[in-house]
């Protein structure tokens, strides 16, 4: 019996010698970008690059990157870089490069308003020919904080919950719980198996003064330490992209939510040892 196969060519080239091949990131990275760049323009189109979790990028790469756009940009040439990242980013990339905030624009994206987030959950529903209830809709809203990926969480298992039209709260609420263990399975769980035990006791005190966003001052007496000896167990939840600094001296999850995990997974004062 015949079986069709498609295999994937690859697309390579030989290197052109001398050309972005001298060692220094930053300057090869942004002669690679104008020769790209370069080509794009002649054949009337444009090269857009997407990253994601672009606060993850190391600063002296990061550095490179924006460089490059910064020489193609003088340039005019079609090229831009779609970045997405925590809201770190900004000022990493600052630090990075100190033109960078007047290089690119930095729309922020968090959770929709209530409005949005009902139809992100109400639309889809409707085109499938069902209906859901006013509290029921309310109460997914509410338990998401309208945050886009719960809300997927939450729909889909709203969705294999309810046996009937309309979507009822009865629904909602025994599906809310299904979610949640979900959640804390993947979601949340994987960003705490990345923490040192310091680390998830400096989230535990966070999560024990709430949502948040807490002054660095409140954690500190929750430890029982000094505000100056936790700065370093700050700077390394930053960097892994557990919390961020909304204003100076300020610390909130990057999340929604993960206060409740925290104390779903840390329970009791064992902890506070």
């Amino acid at each position: 019996m015949p079986v069709a196969t498609n295999y994937a060519k690859p697309l390579d080239f030989d290197p052109e010698p001398g050309l972005a091949d001298n060692g220094d990131l930053e300057r090869d990275l942004a002669a690679l970008l104008e020769v790209v760049g370069g080509a794009a323009k002649d054949a009337g189109t444009a090269l857009i690059v997407f990253i994601d979790e672009l606060q993850y990028v190391a600063e002296d790469e990061l550095a490179a990157l924006i460089t490059a756009l910064h020489r193609t940009a003088q340039q005019r040439l079609p090229i831009m870089l779609v970045g997405a990242g925590l809201p770190q980013l900004r000022g990493r990339m600052g630090r990075a490069k100190s033109y960078a905030e007047r290089l690119f624009d930095f729309p922020e994206i968090g959770a929709l308003p209530d409005p949005e987030a009902r139809v992100a959950i109400a639309k889809p529903v409707q085109a499938q020919g069902v209906a859901i209830n006013e509290d029921a809709l309310l109460h997914i809203v509410r338990d998401t904080h309208g945050y886009p990926y719960f809300l997927q969480e939450w729909g889909k298992h709203t969705w294999d919950t309810a046996s009937a039209s309309p979507i009822t709260l009865e629904d909602v609420q025994t599906a809310s719980q299904s979610a949640v263990a979900a959640l804390d399975e993947s979601f949340f769980r994987v960003r705490f198996d990345r923490l040192t035990p310091v680390e998830r006791k400096y989230l535990r005190a966070m999560a024990e003064l709430g949502a948040g966003p807490h002054r660095s001052g409140d954690i500190a007496r929750i430890l029982k330490r000094e505000v100056t000896s936790l700065g370093p167990t700050r700077s390394q939840l930053i960097s892994k992209g557990m919390v961020w600094s909304p204003s100076h001296g300020d610390t909130a999850f990057t999340v929604p939510l993960f206060d409740e995990f925290m104390r779903r997974i840390m329970p009791g004062y064992e902890w506070r040892a």
